[in-house]
């Protein structure tokens, strides 16, 4: 497997090159042929990730599909501009001369992907990644297999290997992969597995964006319409059964809102993820746990917050050879307990109060910086404290989830929840080299006032300068 995967690394190297000085159009053909199998194969994409995740047609459409088109989309409409060098004001100090920005492919990328969005993951990077010039190798999850393998064959009949390729396998593949020296790595994943691939990524100074998770927090003051939080926050929360990174991990309500947001919630899981009335265990639109092991680690945090006080509220009934887990909620949460210190990524939402929002903002701000924040709350004032006050790597105000899709918002998250920007124009900026050029004039130049000797008015030249420029 090493000499397989060190000679489709090589190859891409005189291939990265070419790309270097192809033209613009090549790469809009290159989105264009994946854009056109994509839309040819839905049926594909659809039987792969049901197959994986029992997820409903209608998430695969809109989480799966239309995320990676949409994005397609926006590459074509905007590429040009991307890529057109930036000129920039020389100013006073640099007068004689013109400078610039080219935006250069960074060369041989690396693309490791989740399982909890295993198509959308995988092919979006790679559209940035396209978009931007480069050549790529593409991990996508073990965990996944029959997305992974769909993804394999799209690749195989869409691109030549030194182009885009695809590596599977799971930890022996994925080492060998990191022992290269990439120009580029874009790994999406927990925050435990970011740092194993920053650390290999560091031996061979390799830049990375880390799309990671952690536990985004939502507060519900005593201003917020608690029916609306709550059918927002079922939506969010339990599409996908809770697998998803930005999805809300835990509830921080105001004590006078708990009992109506609590009716709420019950109401829209039921009206979202089993409207025919089936029960949970049977509707068609309610997702599952990717595997046997996950749900494990689910039940666990659940019984050891039971174990330590916590009350169910709601939900509660899983069936682990099943994959399946009701959404369910707690209250009561005893802060040492699992639940309140682990990311969840799970159909699972502890739910504490609070009476003064200060102690909330507290503890938000002892955690790691999460990936998303969201407030509920109709008080401009209470929107503005929480915007300063805390950090995240998004703030949503009065909804979940949605930022994601935003085509004109970078996506990331800071520090444990993630390193780096995507999607849209910032995805391309994150696969190229921003190239300072600056062009002088030949012969006169300013530095020459600062060549030695520096005396008399070179000296009260440069004073000036640094007090004023």
């Amino acid at each position: 497997m090493r000499d397989t995967i060190n000679r489709l690394f090589v190859n891409q190297q005189k291939k990265s090159q070419e790309l270097r000085i192809a033209p613009i159009a090549d790469r809009k053909a290159e989105l264009k042929k994946l854009k056109k199998w994509i839309l040819t194969h839905k049926d594909r994409i659809r039987k792969a990730v049901y197959t994986d995740l029992r997820k409903p047609e209608s998430d695969i459409d809109i989480t799966e599909i239309f995320t990676v088109t949409s994005e397609i989309n926006h590459a074509l409409r905007k590429l040009n501009v991307w890529t057109e060098p930036k000129r920039v004001s020389s100013g006073f100090t640099y007068i004689g001369t013109s400078a610039k920005i080219m935006y250069e492919p960074k060369g041989r990328c690396l693309i490791i992907a989740p399982w909890n969005f295993p198509f959308q993951l995988m092919v979006s990077p790679l559209v940035s990644c396209l978009a931007a010039g480069n050549t790529a190798i593409l991990k996508p999850s073990e965990n996944t297999p029959a997305t992974s393998t769909l993804i394999k064959e799209m690749i195989s009949e869409l691109y030549a290997p030194e182009l885009v390729t695809v590596v599977e396998g799971a930890i022996e593949e994925t080492q060998i992969l990191l022992s290269l020296p990439f120009d580029h790595i874009f790994f999406t994943g927990s925050t435990a597995v970011g740092k194993i691939i920053m650390a290999a990524a560091a031996k061979n100074l390799t830049s990375v964006t880390l799309e990671l998770g952690g536990k985004s927090p939502v507060i519900i003051d005593q201003t917020a319409d608690t029916d609306d939080a709550a059918r927002k926050i079922v939506w969010g929360r339990f599409t996908n059964n809770g697998q998803t990174c930005i999805a809300p991990d835990y509830i921080f309500i105001h004590t006078h809102q708990l009992d109506s947001f609590v009716a709420s919630t019950k109401k829209y899981i039921a009206q979202l993820f089993d409207p025919e009335s089936q029960g949970m265990r049977h509707a068609d639109g309610y997702s599952r746990i990717v595997n046997e092991k996950q749900a494990n680690r689910l039940v666990d945090i659940l019984n050891d917050a039971v174990t330590k006080g916590a009350k169910v509220i709601a939900g509660g009934d899983h069936d682990v050879t099943q994959r399946y887990i009701e959404p369910t909620l707690l209250t009561h949460i005893d802060e040492t307990s699992r639940i309140w210190q682990e990311e969840i990524f799970g159909p699972i939402m502890p739910i504490q109060t609070y009476d003064d929002l200060a102690t909330v903002i507290q503890h938000i701000n002892t955690q790691e910086k999460p990936l998303s924040l969201y407030l509920f709350s109709k008080s401009s004032v209470t929107q503005k404290l929480i915007e300063q006050q805390t950090s995240a790597g998004s703030m949503v105000i009065n909804d979940v989830v949605i930022q994601y899709a935003h085509p004109n918002l970078p996506f990331g998250g800071v520090n444990h929840s993630g390193i780096g920007k995507s999607h849209g124009h910032f995805g391309f900026l994150e696969f190229s080299n921003q190239k300072s050029i600056l062009k002088q004039r030949i012969g006169l130049t300013n530095a020459s006032l600062f060549y030695p000797p520096v005396g008399g008015f070179k000296k009260i030249l440069l004073k000036w300068m640094i007090n004023h420029f």
